[in-house]
């Protein structure tokens, strides 16, 4: 097969690094030569340089009112005919951990609390591969966001990302964040200069990764984002506030065919937007069905809808449906006690299990989308 070096010419190389990544592992048992090739660093970064689809979704749940965190996470393959989940991914790493990140196949984690020594990981769990960080100043409330472009990663070199801190500060005034990114390439963290005046609090999916660009979801009818190469920071206002409905409606944010998309369930029903322009905050619309289109089409997973969506008046309340995330035309939702996957472009919907299943009956926590890769990321 000849050295590392002439990989690239070899008919063996050329074909399976053209295979989607989902096949790499059974591929490697075929013979040694083939789990010595898939298993080349030159071979994975040439093979990660292809947009993968949506793998599945990591859920853990946490406490509302208890600091200690639930060690369980649960892994939801999307392409599964029945709906199943995976609950020991993760045992790769020395230490149970709390996920805060995922980008193109890596995933970023931390110690769970009450920590002892505390640190993040950086790891990518198909092929087990995993770098730690120091966490000099642990703190929960600050949001980790995984930058990385494996179709940017220039081959023959390692792996290369960005992991970028936003912490939100006062003063008497207003309220900002700031940003600190930890490179790869210098294995350091720097402050950024920028920072961005904004008075409502991160949301759910924190750090969407599309374009280069990071987007957070806030509680105030905006979006935050931070340019990672230009480090600029800037809020994009969400298509609809809050102030147009009648109930609270509930939201999230994910990427689909390279652009952010903002997912709203209100009384108007399931809307889908595709955000356009970032400097005019201009969407469009992509998709749009009323609750009542929903409930005739997906009968034997939701019903009352208008009823039960209408009644949610005060924060406090628990909303019956909650979309928790959404990549590639897939949204992971919660109505009620049940976790469904829902294939919009296809409209196909199944329930992936009841809450409870998770770990807790805990309704709070965080959902990521996950991608497969072979990208390698080891220990130096």
């Amino acid at each position: 097969m000849g050295n590392s070096g002439d990989l690239n010419n070899d008919i063996h190389f050329d074909v399976l690094s053209r295979l989607p990544t989902k096949y790499m592992p059974r591929l490697k048992c075929v013979s040694k030569g083939w789990n010595r090739l898939i298993s080349d660093p030159i071979f994975m970064k040439v093979q990660s340089q292809k947009r993968e689809p949506l793998s599945g979704f990591f859920v853990q749940q946490r406490f509302q009112y208890c600091s200690d965190d639930i060690t369980t996470i649960s892994y939801i393959p999307v392409e599964k005919q029945d709906a199943e989940l995976h609950q020991t991914v993760f045992n790769f790493l020395p230490e149970q951990v709390v996920v805060l990140s995922s980008c193109n196949g890596l995933v970023c984690c931390r110690s769970c609390f009450p920590f002892r020594d505390p640190c993040l990981y950086i790891c990518n769990p198909l092929n087990n591969g995993w770098i730690r960080l120091k966490w000099d100043d642990p703190n929960k409330e600050n949001s980790f966001a995984l930058a990385f472009d494996p179709c940017g990663d220039p081959i023959g070199t390692t792996t290369k990302f960005k992991l970028i801190k936003a912490r939100q500060f006062h003063t008497d005034k207003a309220s900002y964040f700031s940003f600190e990114i930890y490179s790869s390439d210098t294995g350091a963290w720097k402050k950024s200069e920028e920072t961005c005046k904004c008075n409502n609090n991160l949301y759910k999916n924190k750090g969407i990764f599309v374009d280069g660009v990071l987007h957070w979801l806030t509680d105030g009818d905006e979006v935050l984002t931070f340019n990672v190469e230009n480090e600029l920071s800037w809020l994009v206002s969400v298509p609809l506030p809050a102030t147009e409905f009648r109930s609270i409606p509930e939201t999230c944010i994910g990427d689909s065919d390279g652009k952010l998309h903002y997912i709203l369930v209100s009384q108007y029903g399931l809307q889908v937007w595709s955000l356009e322009d970032y400097f005019e905050s201009r969407w469009s619309l992509k998709l749009s069905k009323t609750l009542e289109e929903i409930e005739e089409e997906h009968p034997q997973f939701v019903y009352n809808l208008r009823e039960r969506v209408t009644q949610r008046l005060a924060i406090d309340r628990e909303p019956w449906v909650d979309p928790l995330a959404f990549k590639d035309g897939y949204l992971l939702m919660r109505v009620s006690r049940k976790i469904l996957l829902y294939n919009i472009e296809a409209n196909k919907m199944q329930q992936v299990c009841f809450v409870s299943k998770l770990g807790t009956g805990s309704i709070f926590g965080t959902v990521l989308p996950y991608t497969l890769s072979l990208v390698p990321i080891n220990q130096a």
